[in-house]
């Protein structure tokens, strides 16, 4: 048994102390490029200034031959370009692979000062977190490195969403996780080929009228990952994590990735990932609370006073639980108005407002 008192001590000597809150930033969209290939990566110093998070990706779409380009070619990346307030993660390979050691082993001891988060593929229990909370530690000390690297874990298979609570709570590097739905479908014997959304024979039918048995059934399709999703943001709010859902391989259907993308907003998840630069505006527009209902919820705050008794505005109820509610709404729109000038305009808050945040 780990002593909690020591939790949030150095698991290796000379390494910075973990942080005890995750710093909630604004990371609607995390943008995924190939560092190996020389056409993205001279994309990057443009992209940073339109995504929220950007992300190297040295995994899954990264074919064998190229893993030690993509891991150089990142190296460069991180070396020579300004992110400002964009934040730049790194995925890597997964822990079973030849490829994860000399990618954790190179990307910290080169530029460790350059990344704000590792993501983890395929984390299927604590196990896996407690191996690179160590690891990553012992980088850290040995270079000197100022600030702690985060992990961020994927639930990609059936046995890592059974333990997503302790994957989350397995150490105080964890700053969220994200739903990998095509590694999870194949882990969990579903019978779709589709990287994400819905599934139109994933359905339910109304029954039939009496009057009219023949008639034809209306049908709803259902969210095949509803549960997943419900289940990760409950186990993200519980430890302090952030949830986000995954890619959306549909890049030829954007109204579907942005009904997926909302449904996972609605849901509570904070972001989503973007593989192509279509999906980055989808992103963007769908993760930040609209104007509408941020000036509605400003209209309940300013109402309830202190939050508590109970008051009707336009005919709606108001309490102390809805005054939560619009406090989510109205926090989360002053992070994306501090990082993006347009929906600071379009939200109204003032300087004095975004000071405080």
């Amino acid at each position: 048994m780990r002593n909690p008192r020591n939790f949030t001590k150095p698991l290796a000597i000379g390494a910075p102390a973990p942080l005890n809150d995750i710093p909630d930033r604004p990371s609607r969209m995390i943008h995924f490029f190939d560092p190996s290939n020389p056409r993205m990566a001279a994309k990057v110093p443009e992209l940073v200034k339109k995504v929220d998070v950007l992300l190297a990706n040295l995994e899954d779409a990264i074919e064998a031959d190229h893993k030690i380009a993509a891991r150089e070619g990142l190296i460069k990346i991180a070396r020579d370009t300004d992110f400002g307030d964009c934040q730049f993660w790194i995925r890597v390979n997964s822990l079973d692979s030849p490829w994860c050691l000399d990618d954790v082993l190179g990307i910290v001891g080169e530029v460790g000062d350059r990344i704000d988060v590792l993501m983890i593929p395929k984390v299927e229990g604590p196990w896996d977190i407690h191996y690179m909370d160590q690891l990553v530690a012992q980088l850290e000390a040995k270079h000197a490195l100022g600030r702690t690297i985060l992990l961020h874990a994927i639930l990609e298979t059936a046995l890592g969403v059974r333990n997503v609570e302790e994957i989350l709570s397995a150490s105080p590097r964890m700053q969220g996780v994200s739903l990998g739905p095509a590694d999870l479908a194949a882990s969990r014997r579903m019978k779709t080929t589709r990287v994400g959304g819905g599934h139109p024979g994933y359905l339910v039918r109304a029954d039939p009228d009496p009057d009219d048995p023949d008639a034809t059934r209306p049908t709803a399709q259902q969210d095949l990952w509803h549960y997943t999703m419900a289940r990760m943001v409950d186990a993200c709010v519980s430890t302090g994590a952030l949830p986000y859902y995954g890619p959306f391989g549909g890049i030829d259907d954007p109204v579907a990735c942005e009904d997926q993308f909302r449904n996972a907003f609605l849901m509570g998840c904070v972001g989503a990932w973007s593989l192509h630069p279509s999906q980055i505006e989808i992103a963007r527009r769908v993760f930040s609370p609209p104007p509408d209902e941020v000036k509605w919820a400003r209209r309940v705050i300013d109402a309830m006073g202190d939050g508590t008794g109970t008051l009707m505005l336009e005919g709606k109820m108001q309490d102390d639980a809805t005054v939560k509610q619009c406090h989510v709404m109205v926090n989360r729109a002053k992070l994306i108005a501090k990082r993006d000038p347009e929906y600071a305009s379009l939200y109204g808050f003032t300087p004095e407002e975004l000071a405080a945040v």
